[in-house]
């Protein structure tokens, strides 16, 4: 079982989580993170991290979100790993916590 980045990650992007990621599995876009799932090991040290809580177990990503487990594994095999702490986007607290931010999703 892998962790998922969720839609709350759109447009915040906090990296905090990647710090803490004993094995690099984070992959960076322009405005949202990924995990790579086959890279994860399960050991939730990044959940907790997460200042947007957009991070789930793979078996408790909310029912609304089940196509974000496919769109990590996606993204994460064209995006580039992410392996330092980074700002945040500078207006990451406007957005954390807006529903339906899929759209806003750049590529």
């Amino acid at each position: 079982m892998a962790f998922v980045v969720g839609e709350n990650c759109i447009k915040c992007k906090y990296t905090d989580c990647v710090e803490v990621c004993p094995v690099d599995c984070f992959y960076e876009g322009p405005n949202f993170l990924v995990i790579h799932p086959d890279e994860c090991i399960d050991c939730a040290l990044c959940e907790p991290e997460c200042p947007a809580n957009a991070i789930f177990a793979e078996d408790e990503i909310p029912e609304d979100q089940e196509h974000f487990k496919e769109l990590n594994a996606e993204l994460a095999e064209v995006w580039d790993n992410i392996t330092e702490k980074k700002d945040a986007l500078s207006d990451a607290d406007d957005w954390n916590g807006v529903e339906g931010k899929l759209s806003y999703l750049e590529r």
